[in-house]
């Protein structure tokens, strides 16, 4: 039975009306985002959001994130990034009891999605915007997996583990730990994908012996830049998400898609074969 899991990340919402970087209206963008994964063919049996799901962690603001997400009828499971505020993002969701399900103060844990399973880390440091993964949270992680070795994984995480060559985002990426969670990876070959977001774009890169990527957003992209010194700016490029798709005997397939309506779809055939 084919699973799929749709991965939104870095909504960055704000009060109704109020504008991110005074352009962006991340609000109507994540509620076009959730209405494109309703309108698609397959719905998703969940949801993941790996971070920057406001753009300060205020209360209200995650309220009004409350208030996009309420048309999803899948599960949604949560994540912080660097400009979350983990124990806000607790306390706004009461309901979400995988969120304490770490005994240390960082938002870990791990969901069963019905035969693939989704081991979240958290990698914020706070008030800083890189991230790290320390001795504890790498622990905590070997021995999830070490639990269910057969069972495929997504591993998610906001900040991604590699290099990605857009200079301004690696400098503030997972400064801290990203070649001792390789190796961590590395050890468990049940792991289809390591995913993250902060990018704002699709990348993918061979990695600790699977495949890591990010994700875009459902609003801004960051600029597609790859100087090393290159300006910190953002486009207006087309909104998007992934569907990462799996079933039994199956590696994890993963689909890029774009939030919006669009013109179609339309055959490639009628009765009399390919149209000409």
């Amino acid at each position: 039975m084919q699973k799929i899991l749709a991965q939104l990340s870095d909504p960055h919402i704000r009060l109704p009306g109020q504008l991110a970087y005074r352009r962006v209206d991340t609000s109507a963008f994540l509620a076009d985002a959730v209405t494109s994964l309703q309108r698609l063919r397959q719905p998703p049996d969940a949801v993941v959001m790996t971070g920057d799901l406001t753009d300060f962690g205020r209360p209200d603001e995650y309220a009004q994130l409350r208030r996009l997400l309420e048309p999803l009828a899948c599960p949604v499971y949560l994540m912080p990034g660097n400009h979350d505020d983990g124990e806000q993002l607790r306390r706004s969701f009461p309901e979400h009891a995988y969120l304490r399900q770490h005994a240390g103060g960082r938002v870990c844990y791990t969901v069963d999605l019905g035969g693939l399973r989704l081991v979240a880390l958290d990698t914020t440091v706070p008030k800083s915007s890189y991230g790290e993964v320390d001795d504890d949270q790498l622990r905590w992680l070997d021995a999830e997996l070490k639990a269910a070795p057969t069972t495929p994984a997504i591993v998610a995480l906001h900040h991604p583990p590699f290099v990605t060559r857009i200079g301004h985002m690696d400098d503030i990426g997972l400064v801290h730990g990203a070649r001792a969670l390789e190796a961590v990876i590395a050890r468990h070959p049940q792991v289809e994908r390591v995913i993250a977001g902060h990018l704002h774009r699709s990348i993918q890169v061979r990695w600790g012996g699977t495949i890591a990527m990010t994700a875009p957003a459902p609003a801004h992209q960051v600029a597609l830049d790859l100087a090393p010194d290159a300006p910190s700016e953002f486009m207006m490029e087309p909104p998007g998400f992934l569907l990462h798709a799996w079933s039994p005997g199956a590696p994890v397939v993963t689909h890029l898609g774009f939030c919006g309506r669009f013109d179609g779809p339309y055959p490639f055939h009628d009765e009399g074969g390919l149209i000409d």
